[in-house]
């Protein structure tokens, strides 16, 4: 199919090699270069972070997709139970003083993607989603294995709490209060989701929790 180029013509602050050569593009992209980046460069709006895990894709996406795996590889969710909402569960986050979390698992098994919506102190409006896609790394590194993306889009809530009244009073901060060590807070996590899924790979041991005793 032939693009129209007319139709591209009225839309601005398009860079499209019609219209640019090679080499202003090259030099655009080192002007914008830098050899230091801070943290706020990366991770103002959206916090992703990613690796490579020595287990079967299908294996990976099956233990993200269930909820209770988030007692195992997260630093501070536990203890996770079914709420009177459909597909919602409650459990606690130790990052705040008699802070409930509540969650549900939006799976796509086609398309590896596993999709955590959840919220502090209250289950109605999940608001902070965590979106985290499986990757077959023999397609996009050429070896056996998975590759997880995890990203975060900083929500306006995180700025503040759109619900303070189900906030428990012994709490004073916010989750958004640490956007900023989201990054590596999540690269920590991501290193536990690849310590367990490998051991329980190389030694032949179900991948999840609930199967463990089973």
């Amino acid at each position: 199919m032939k693009i129209d180029e007319q139709k591209l013509s009225d839309i601005p602050g398009l860079i499209r090699g019609e219209q640019i050569d090679v080499g202003e593009v090259m030099a655009r992209c080192a002007a914008v270069t830098q050899a230091d980046y801070s943290y706020d460069d990366f991770f103002r709006e959206f916090c992703t972070v990613q690796g490579y895990v020595d287990c079967p894709p299908r294996v990976v996406f099956d233990y993200l997709a269930s909820i209770h795996s988030l007692s195992e590889w997260t630093y501070s969710t536990r203890d996770f139970e079914p709420t009177d909402m459909p597909e919602v569960y409650v459990g606690v986050d130790t990052l705040g003083v008699d802070t409930k979390i509540f969650a549900k698992v939006v799976a796509n098994a086609e398309a590896l993607t596993v999709d955590y919506h959840c919220a502090w102190d209250q289950g109605s409006d999940l608001w902070m989603i965590y979106l985290m896609r499986v990757v077959p790394a023999e397609l996009v590194l050429g070896r056996p294995g998975s590759v997880v993306l995890w990203t975060n889009c900083r929500h306006p809530y995180y700025n503040e709490n759109p619900y303070p009244a189900t906030a428990p009073e012994a709490r004073d901060a916010w989750v958004g209060d640490m956007w900023g060590i989201f990054g590596p807070g999540h690269g920590i996590e991501l290193n536990n989701l690849k310590a367990i899924l490998e051991y329980r790979h190389a030694h032949r041991l179900p991948a999840g929790p609930h199967l463990l005793d089973s």
